[in-house]
């Protein structure tokens, strides 16, 4: 192969993969895997936070209505010759989709046979867009339509209600999909200067997991992809978040059985370098299982208490411009539950874990890791996530592996400080709790 090629190898979980830098600016990962299934990520760095941004050589910044690389993702199956993109994958016996995100769009197939014939479907049809103003309004329709059911889904509105409670300014705010007014405004021309901004190989990752060869998937590279990198310089501009909460409350009525809860704060640490950032996303993830998993003390306390009814869905996302922690559960007494918490972490220090306790937590966290290389779908997704923030999968063990109790500790005892908390709650509706009454 004419191509910059890199090997990442663990001995330790007889795991090796390759990065391949391909002319045309693309970075592709094959890591291959004798398993049934393989699975094939084809992603930009381009999601809804990305809606203000300039192009070298242009004076001002564009500023695009919310919602456009969702809108762009649900467009780029739609050919130029009107054929059906989830017909030819499935006459391979192969299954599509794409997702959006915050930071990236992503398009994927998994397959259990003809792997390369799929990979030249996906790469082609993400390399053709076909924007018209007809096929535009009939996507603003269905997107609409997508719009409104997730308006009428209950964890849906409270994890938005509770990232508008935490962030004033910051995009990570808006709805991924956008609303009904946004989607409306925009345009084939609008999409076609996003897709070209964006969707540049040298702004992409491929990642390809399964009975692969680099040779095969990079023959099909070639095929589609142009033989040379075209340059451009892209400015993003994000806003400004203050250290102050939006809201520290906020309290929607649906129709649910019982009330919903979801509480959290927004991480406003910088790092020095990608590793550092990772690092403290792991610490995070182990105050998070030391508190709220099913074997955690505190989790078992609100359980005896009646206080959830159910499990406690911790999260934690770290992106590249923004990073908040949060908790969702269900419970007759959110308020009561908020409180305790918050009380909890404002006094810490006397609710440590010990440190039996912290190291099968991270038993646990490593445990999982391993895990995932029992599935090409989670390989794939991992490679292309690591790449995006700048880290490397297989580094992610020595850096847990690295993660002392006295570290923990520490970093579990000023996390919280000077951070405010924000509240987010569904409760049912009057017709609900009479239904309930009844």
């Amino acid at each position: 192969m004419n191509h910059l090629v890199e090997s990442f190898e663990n001995k330790i979980l007889g795991e090796k993969y390759y990065k391949i830098r391909h002319a045309s600016g693309l970075t592709v990962f094959v890591y291959p895997k004798n398993m049934s299934t393989a699975y094939a990520l084809f992603s930009t760095k381009y999601g809804a936070l990305e809606r203000t941004f300039r192009v070298e050589g242009e004076t001002e910044m564009l500023t695009v209505p919310d919602g456009v690389a969702h809108f762009l993702e649900h467009k780029l199956f739609e050919e130029v010759d009107g054929s059906d993109v989830f017909a030819k994958f499935a006459a391979l016996g192969a299954s599509a989709n794409a997702f959006t995100s915050h930071e990236m769009t992503s398009y994927l197939f998994s397959a259990t046979d003809r792997v390369t014939e799929a990979l030249e479907i996906l790469l082609r049809f993400v390399r053709e867009p076909h924007f018209t103003d007809e096929n535009v309004k009939k996507e603003q329709g269905i997107i609409g339509q997508e719009i409104g059911m997730y308006d009428d889904r209950p964890a849906s509105r409270l994890f938005y209600a509770l990232l508008e409670g935490l962030y004033r300014e910051h995009n990570v705010r808006i709805n991924i999909a956008g609303t009904v007014e946004s989607i409306a405004k925009i345009t084939p021309e609008l999409l076609y200067r996003c897709y070209h901004t964006f969707y540049r190989p040298s702004n992409m990752v491929l990642s390809v997991c399964g009975n692969v060869t680099p040779e095969e998937v990079m023959a099909v590279v070639d095929r589609v992809l142009p033989k040379e990198e075209e340059p451009m310089t892209v400015e993003l501009s994000y806003p400004t978040e203050p250290k102050e909460l939006a809201s520290p409350y906020t309290e929607l009525a649906m129709s649910v059985a019982k009330p919903l809860f979801a509480f959290g704060v927004k991480d406003l640490a910088t790092f020095a370098s990608p590793t550092e950032r990772y690092r403290h996303m792991l610490l995070v993830n182990l105050l998070s299982r030391c508190y709220f998993s099913k074997s955690s003390h505190y989790y078992n306390e609100l359980y005896d208490s009646a206080l959830v009814n159910g499990s406690l869905d911790s999260f934690y996302d770290a992106m590249n411009t923004c990073a908040y922690f949060g908790v969702m559960g269900e419970s007759d007494d959110p308020k009561t539950v908020f409180e305790k918490t918050v009380d909890l972490f404002k006094n810490i220090r006397e609710n440590m874990p010990s440190e039996a306790e912290f190291l099968r937590m991270k038993r646990i966290a490593y445990a999982t890791y391993v895990r995932n290389f029992d599935s090409t779908e989670e390989i794939a997704r991992s490679l292309t996530e690591h790449y995006f923030h700048g880290t490397e999968l297989f580094a992610a063990s020595d850096v847990l592996s690295s993660i002392t109790y006295e570290e923990f500790v520490s970093f579990a005892l000023h996390y919280f400080e000077d951070k405010e908390f924000a509240l987010a709650v569904v409760r049912p509706t009057d017709e609900e709790k009479e239904n309930e009454i009844c």
